[in-house]
């Protein structure tokens, strides 16, 4: 093996990057790196139905982030939490920006990128470790975790796309996603 020795005087200087994407651990650190957490308490409104018997407490999903000039980088973290049956499920938004498009990454886990045209269509592209994923900008999107483990997707867009939560909330996705008996059952709304 070849072992490469810089010198400290060298005409270059290199640094470590600012932020790390742990890909093992699924996680991105950093002191730039801002990170939220959707709890149960908080994403009840997301779901057909109240389920009493999860904790408000629950963690849903986590999502990291880092920006640099203009454009973000980022991870969601869902968790395999079903409620009554329907699938766990990201917030979900358009664009403030409906030019900026955006790029998703399967990392681990399965589920579906959930997408609904500005006619209130929807269709889905299967999520899973490898697989990538073009967002146009007039797309509402949202993350569903169908699998038995995390899910994690890596994200990419423009710092100045914005998040339209209220066009969702007004005009929500019209299918919800549910696992029975371990099999996957898509209803319209």
């Amino acid at each position: 093996m070849n072992v490469i020795t810089i010198k400290q005087e060298s005409i270059m200087e290199i640094k470590d990057a600012k932020v790390f994407h742990d890909y093992l651990n699924g996680v991105i650190e950093g002191e730039d790196v801002k990170k939220s957490t959707k709890l149960y308490a908080d994403a009840k409104t997301f779901y057909s139905s109240v389920d009493p018997s999860i904790s408000d407490d629950q963690i849903m999903y986590e999502v990291y982030s880092y920006e640099h000039d203009g454009l973000c980088y980022g991870l969601t973290v869902m968790q395999p939490v079903c409620v009554n049956g329907e699938c766990n499920v990201t917030r979900g938004h358009f664009h403030e920006n409906l030019d900026c498009d955006e790029i998703y990454c399967g990392m681990g886990g399965e589920g579906l990128l959930l997408l609904m045209d500005e006619d209130y269509h929807c269709h889905a592209e299967k999520v899973k470790c490898g697989s990538v994923h073009y967002i146009d900008g007039h797309l509402a999107h949202r993350l569903v975790n169908t699998g038995n483990c995390e899910l994690k997707v890596q994200c990419m867009w423009p710092s100045h796309a914005g998040h339209d939560y209220k066009r969702v909330e007004e005009h929500p996705f019209a299918v919800r996603v549910f696992k029975k008996n371990g099999e996957l059952k898509v209803e319209e709304e």
